[in-house]
């Protein structure tokens, strides 16, 4: 599969998706929780549908790993060697306290391996995107595009945290790095930071994260470095 010529649907279905939930973001919108008390809002439903329906557009026969979807066993999944990853919004608390750094996030996995991934940051409106081996860029917020690429190492080290989940395990890794600085960011937008090298490190600690949560992380990381 020749991943640019798809780049382009793939990022207009993340915009769809962005708008939707910029919407619901801007409305008096109302909170609920999952089993394992994480919130959940209309956003991530909407937006969870509307890249459904887009990636199912662009390519049938990929099936789809959604945060918010029917998750298929494992016995199914281990077949897959290519399928789309999605978390419709990372970043939900971000998004119910009105920070504005919540992301929506579609990686294509072949092979157990990210080999294209597109975050969107509606409020922020920025975007990002990378395919392995071609690099990485980012839409600012005036519309520009540009390349990106990972920081070359500095003497004082620029640490993303998380704002939500900066614990006392996470503030003593930090405190031996020695000299840094620390920056603080929401969902994905940690890596993105990283990705555009404006932060070199993110560090976190904390209960083991749910499948979907840990794939999406790894895409995560690869985007950084692609």
């Amino acid at each position: 599969m020749h991943y640019s010529s798809i780049l382009t649907d793939v990022i207009k279905v993340a915009d769809e998706a962005s708008t939707r939930v910029l919407h619901i973001y801007q409305s008096d919108f109302k909170v609920s929780y999952k089993e394992d008390e994480s919130p959940i809002t209309a956003a991530d439903v909407a937006s969870h549908e509307i890249i459904v329906k887009g990636l199912r557009n662009i390519s049938r026969d990929i099936p789809i790993l959604s945060e918010e979807g029917a998750q298929a066993t494992w016995e199914e999944r281990r077949h897959w060697r290519r399928f789309w990853l999605v978390d419709p919004i990372d970043g939900t608390k971000e998004f119910t306290q009105r920070t504005g750094e919540f992301t929506v996030n579609i990686a294509l996995i072949e092979d157990g391996e990210p080999v294209m991934g597109v975050v969107t940051a509606p409020a922020l409106k920025e975007a990002f995107w990378g395919i392995k081996g071609e690099g990485a860029h980012k839409r600012d917020r005036t519309g520009r595009i540009h390349g990106i690429q990972v920081a070359e190492p500095q003497a004082t080290r620029r640490v993303v945290a998380s704002k939500n989940h900066l614990n006392d395990e996470t503030r003593a890794f930090i405190e031996t790095l020695g000299p840094h600085n620390t920056i603080q960011a929401g969902s994905s937008l940690k890596f993105c930071r990283i990705a555009e090298g404006h932060a070199d490190i993110y560090h976190a600690w904390g209960p083991p994260a749910s499948g979907t949560q840990r794939q999406h992380t790894l895409y995560c990381l690869r985007l950084a470095v692609m």
